[in-house]
């Protein structure tokens, strides 16, 4: 009696043959390891840095005061003045916050107010900054004021985890890295099997289209994971890359970098269909990747785009594969908790599957 034939052990069998040609390919090595690696020894070995400092206004402080519109001048001082106690103490313990300050008139009118500073360890070198601001502004407004003294700084320190400049760049290599291996790594493999009538060939055994999908999208899971953890324990071990909670905040950045490079993928297979020569896949692909890498929070906080550029920025969907990782992995949150930045992303993988659909190309 005949086996019958078996689509799941051709998906398997095609799954490893990817694996095994991806592993052997110098681009795909160098995309998903070696760039983003140089990157994060790079950034590991420079430490912190910034350039806002982000100030939280506590509640019911005085707003009608000179400290606080002498604060809202200088360019690098960020004020919030909306959030609740709760926020701002979990901000400071974060790091989100470098500080919060709070202005009280005096009752005594001397000092005419009282400016309380709390600052966190999470941002000792912020919290240096804003000293030195505060500590100038104070002697600008005590001596070329005619009236009695403005104001006396009363200063404290919260404990809060340490925000080192790896917390940030980590997740952006990290990625780019999916970005690029889901881009370039699908156009170019698909590409390739339709010019060299591979998938002709496949369509004369009993394999099916699906299976053919299937066996590469899991080889270049497989391979994506592989160097997500990879970057993760070096950036962890090497650089104390902040694993809120251990073996979990892993588990739950691989469960997103699953997401990410299954989206990512969809854009491989539309330039792939999109694509006349081998030699034009390079160009396309740039033009989806080369944006996101620039100013989805790659390298610096979007934040720090001009007004004009941030609704672009926030537009993209590894601006909110990278915001999902930063909060995994530094902020203790769950995959829950990221909802939102997961949903925006499933609506990318809907929308450019549906765009996939309608370009792919099973033949040339």
């Amino acid at each position: 009696m005949q086996t019958p034939y078996s689509n799941t052990k051709a998906t398997l069998a095609l799954a490893k043959a990817s694996f095994r040609s991806i592993m052997r390919s110098p681009s795909a090595v160098v995309f998903t390891l070696a760039f983003p690696l140089i990157f994060i020894l790079v950034f590991g070995f420079l430490g912190g840095g910034g350039t806002k400092i982000d100030v939280a206004v506590a509640p019911g402080s005085d707003l009608q005061n000179p400290i606080i519109a002498a604060l809202e001048k200088i360019p690098v001082i960020r004020l919030t003045k909306d959030d609740n106690l709760a926020t701002i103490n979990k901000g400071l313990e974060k790091g989100d916050f470098d500080a919060v300050i709070g202005v009280e008139k005096n009752p005594a009118h001397v000092p005419a107010y009282f400016t309380n500073v709390k600052y966190t360890s999470a941002s000792l070198d912020k919290g240096n900054i804003l000293k030195s601001v505060l500590n100038e502004l104070s002697y600008n407004l005590n001596t070329q004021n005619l009236k009695p003294t403005i104001t006396e700084i009363r200063a404290s320190t919260v404990n809060g985890r340490l925000y080192r400049t790896i917390d940030f760049i980590l997740p952006g290599q990290l990625g780019f890295s999916l970005l690029s291996t889901g881009v370039f790594g699908t156009a170019f493999v698909f590409f390739s099997l339709r010019q060299n009538l591979v998938i002709k060939r496949f369509f004369a055994t009993p394999v099916k289209r699906s299976s053919i999908v299937l066996g590469e999208g899991i080889a270049r899971i497989g391979f994506a994971l592989l160097g997500a953890l990879f970057i993760i324990l070096i950036g962890h071990f090497g650089f104390k890359f902040t694993l809120i909670n251990g073996a979990v905040t892993v588990i739950n950045m691989l469960v997103l970098a699953t997401m990410g490079v299954i989206v990512f993928m969809g854009f491989g297979f539309v330039v792939s269909g999109l694509a006349k020569s081998e030699s034009t896949i390079p160009p396309i692909s740039n033009i989806i990747t080369l944006p996101q890498f620039l100013l989805s929070g790659t390298f610096f906080s979007i934040d720090a785009f001009p007004t004009w550029l941030q609704p672009i920025s926030r537009a993209l969907p590894l601006t909110y594969l990278n915001d999902a990782m930063r909060k995994v992995a530094f902020e203790g949150a769950n995959l829950w908790d990221v909802k939102h930045q997961m949903l925006i992303m499933l609506i990318w993988g809907i929308g450019i599957y549906a765009v996939a659909v309608k370009t792919f190309k099973w033949e040339s």
